[in-house]
């Protein structure tokens, strides 16, 4: 690990821009203080890789308002209580008598809905590939239950479009390679990028998240700079094919489908949604594309797209902290705003990294 840290420290050749677009990449980049033991000349950008921080606030809204309605109860992850919709959250709706629950697993929803069926239970589906075949396999398990009184609210998003339009002509972002998610790609596999990879002639890294693991995939990211190459280096946990069983169990409940990213837009293909056959499950969610900023200064969308980094946003630890998120790069631990503001010293991530080599 000393050899490779001394590689990235005494790199000089032109100035490289390489994104992660994981969320747990993010923090653990963070946590290690990774960007401390680079050369100048490489420069890492957070990407669109924490599925909260990419929902769009008509989103909330929506979640809102069916907390509001009598009969409903709105499940969710703790991460997505906090994250502002146009007006508020679903924390602060929840003080004024918003249904509203905090689940550890999708999988609690059984047990939830079973027990009360004079209530709707409502599940936040929010997700990349990773978690779209637990909201499949939840779906398996009511229909098998006999569970009638479970609805979902999706906003499941896949990763090769987006990447595709962060790379794209009309973008102003110039990646010179990209960290890809160790997780998804347990999922999809890693030919999921080989494709992105020869469009835009870049290399594509598949990496774990502990730190030696993400100094070594960013140190093959830079040998391989102006190679359209995709190379896996999570090899423990990843396959060029994926996990075929549960690619299966998405294709059998859910169809690709437009999607809007917040400060992207609408990208085509870019989400799933549930098939027509299963569309009773379904809380409303094909027609949330808009995106309304509680705070106008709010820099959340060039954050996600690599364009600023996060201390470039005028509202970063001074009116938007963790305490006080304007956006939800702020909420999410997986947020690069959140994880940007809790940095810890590169020295002593240097020594954290070289200690656990010995």
């Amino acid at each position: 690990m000393k050899e490779i840290i001394e590689y990235l420290q005494s790199y000089q050749g032109r100035t490289l821009k390489l994104m992660e677009v994981c969320g747990t990449h993010t923090a653990e980049i963070s946590r290690n203080g990774i960007p401390g033991l680079l050369s100048p000349s490489i420069q890492l950008v957070s990407g669109p890789g924490c599925p909260v921080c990419v929902t769009v606030t008509e989103y909330i809204d929506r979640l809102i308002l069916l907390g509001k309605e009598p009969g409903n109860i709105v499940v969710t992850f703790g991460d997505m209580l906090r994250v502002p919709g146009s007006s508020q959250s679903l924390s602060e709706a929840r003080a004024e008598g918003c249904q509203v629950r905090m689940v550890y697993s999708p999988m609690d929803m059984l047990k939830l809905a079973g027990e009360d069926p004079e209530h709707t239970y409502i599940f936040a589906a929010v997700g990349f590939e990773t978690t779209t075949p637990v909201y499949a396999m939840l779906l398996k398990n009511a229909l098998a239950g006999g569970i009638k009184n479970i609805r979902l609210l999706t906003s499941l998003k896949v990763m090769p479009p987006v990447i595709d339009w962060i790379c794209g002509e009309k973008q102003e972002n110039s990646i010179d390679g990209f960290l890809a998610p160790g997780h998804v790609s347990v999922i999809t596999g890693s030919r999921a990028f080989e494709g992105l990879a020869e469009k835009y002639g870049i290399p594509f890294v598949v990496a774990g998240f502990e730190g030696e693991q993400i100094l070594a995939a960013i140190a093959a990211l830079v040998k391989l700079r102006g190679v359209g190459k995709t190379v896996n280096m999570y090899t423990s946990a990843v396959t060029r094919e994926g996990n075929l069983t549960a690619q299966a169990a998405v294709e059998e409940y859910f169809e690709p489908a437009d999607a809007a990213w917040r400060g992207m837009g609408v990208i085509p293909g870019s989400g799933m949604v549930l098939r027509k056959k299963y569309e009773a499950f379904d809380a409303g969610s094909r027609e949330l594309m808009e995106d309304r900023e509680k705070n106008k200064g709010c820099c959340c969308a060039e954050v996600l797209t690599g364009k600023v980094r996060p201390a470039q946003c005028p509202l970063f630890g001074k009116v938007c902290t963790p305490q006080t998120p304007q956006g939800a790069c702020m909420v999410s631990t997986e947020g690069s705003c959140f994880n940007s503001f809790n940095s810890i010293l590169p020295e002593a991530s240097a020594s954290n990294i070289e200690a656990g080599d010995k």
